[in-house]
């Protein structure tokens, strides 16, 4: 059998995890639990070993994500296989159908491994062992769903139902279940032939596109027309707009699973989590004697099961007399929650952007593929921002219609252009780039570069660029 290739999906909002993820900088690639972000622990997760071999990673994400998917993976030593771009979301469905299109034309037999790149799985070696059980099943033609053993009767997944109780070996699948009130989730924790749905599930490329052909036969046209036509963009490959937007928005499990009959699932029961609410990250940090969990600039005093988070080094968090309370502070928003209303915090992001406010959605950091800015202060006609810039890397030419700006570093030394004139600019210097004028900032350095930004004008948006040489080929 060929190396396994495993496929990130990396293109969900998170927004249970407001106000730490965004719209524009969703969960999977922020720091929840341990050194490294959600996405780049998936992809480790997903590496060969003793017991199981794979293939580069291919990952599924959009044109807002697919720097940030290069870099993180860069940072922790992986060199990215095939990230491919949707053009806009269309659910699981097509994602995984595209995968499968691009894995069977360079390898008929190609085996995939989809995954979601949001999870917590802690014991690898145990999950490893959990996919080489898979394996066989595979091998027969069958498509094979990872489920985990439920420890609580959980109202917040859906479940798989199996043809008979298992707590390691394959199993025929019967159906999926929708997510269960209180007393049928107990029903089916006691009845031990239910496991919860990971969304995790490996199979031959050839029998996904079959599964397809029989159940969703009109995705095959616009997702093979996307790939067809697929424009190569730097290190990444776009899928045609126009096709894919005659995709249908369906997910996986309405698409496939819950039609096909080749279905088997794999017990997993040594520690897994979706992360889907704050009350879930509680669980999954060090708490002390008290279930509380502190992040290292909040502190709590006379708290019972309480979650104190502070994003910001700037931002001291104290909690005084709390129980059972979810509280996360970030540079521009704060969220205070009851654990009870977890789930609920998805309906935040509604009401704030029908109040048109801008925390919605929008991350205080600003990630770009040279980097990242923030705003430190704002007003009607003046906006003051850190921009960090990555060694070895210069932003684009550009000029602006509505604002000039001045430049001082702070860190690093950055090489200036403006009109003709190009100069070094070190550590307490600065410049002044006329309204109109063309300029680009590079860091030739080895080290990172930090600057100051003060834009002055009457329209301050980002928008505001005209770009004539941009090595990252943005408009």
């Amino acid at each position: 059998m060929t190396d396994i290739i495993p496929v990130l999906l990396a293109g969900g909002s998170g927004t249970r995890l407001w106000p730490l993820s965004r719209k524009s900088y969703p969960k999977q690639f922020s720091n929840l639990i341990g050194g490294r972000s959600l996405f780049q622990q998936s992809a480790l997760r997903l590496t060969s070993s003793e017991k199981i071999t794979f293939a580069p990673h291919m990952t599924m994400t959009n044109s807002e994500f697919r720097f940030i998917v290069g870099e993180q993976l860069h940072s922790v030593g992986l060199e990215p296989g095939p990230i491919l771009i949707e053009p806009e979301s269309k659910n699981t469905a097509p994602a995984i159908l595209a995968a499968s299109q691009y894995a069977f034309a360079r390898d008929p037999e190609a085996v995939l491994l989809v995954a979601p790149s949001d999870h917590v799985i802690p014991d690898i070696e145990a999950f490893h062992e959990a996919l080489q059980r898979g394996l066989d099943a595979v091998c027969e033609g069958k498509i094979v769903t990872f489920g985990i053993a439920p420890t609580r009767p959980e109202t917040g997944y859906g479940y798989l139902e199996l043809a008979r109780a298992s707590k390691s070996e394959a199993v025929d699948l019967l159906r999926f279940v929708e997510k269960p009130d209180a007393p049928r989730a107990q029903e089916m924790l006691d009845a031990g032939c239910f496991l919860w749905n990971a969304g995790i599930f490996m199979f031959r490329a050839q029998d996904m596109i079959e599964a397809f052909t029989l159940h969703a036969p009109d995705l095959l046209e616009p997702v093979g027309a996307a790939l067809g036509a697929v424009q190569a963009d730097l290190d990444f490959l776009r899928l045609d707009p126009p096709s894919w937007s005659r995709c249908a928005d369906v997910s996986i499990d309405y698409a496939i699973m819950e039609r096909a009959k080749n279905l088997v699932a794999v017990p997993f029961a040594a520690g897994w989590s979706d992360l889907g609410g704050w009350d879930a990250v509680l669980q999954e940090m060090d708490r002390d004697k008290n279930g509380v969990a502190t992040s290292s600039n909040a502190h709590a005093i006379d708290c019972e099961n309480t979650l104190l988070r502070s994003e910001s080094e700037a931002l001291e968090l104290v909690g005084i007399g709390l129980k059972d309370i979810l509280a996360v502070a970030m540079p521009d928003a704060v969220l205070i929650a009851h654990k009870d209303q977890a789930q609920n915090v998805k309906h935040v992001i509604t009401k704030l952007k029908s109040e048109n406010v801008t925390q919605a959605e929008t991350f205080p950091k600003d990630h770009r593929p040279w980097g990242w800015f923030e705003t430190l202060a704002i007003s009607g006609r003046f906006q003051v921002k850190r921009i960090f810039v990555k060694p070895g890397i210069a932003l684009s030419l550009q000029s602006h219609h509505h604002r000039s700006e001045h430049w001082i570093v702070v860190e690093g030394t950055a090489k200036v252009t403006i009109e003709e004139d190009v100069k070094l600019v070190t550590e307490g210097q600065s410049v002044y780039v006329p309204l109109g004028a063309k300029h680009r900032m590079e860091n030739t350095g080895k080290l990172p570069m930090i600057l100051i930004e003060v834009q002055i004008g009457a329209y301050l948006g980002e928008d505001d660029i005209i770009r004539y040489e941009d090595v990252y080929k943005r408009n």
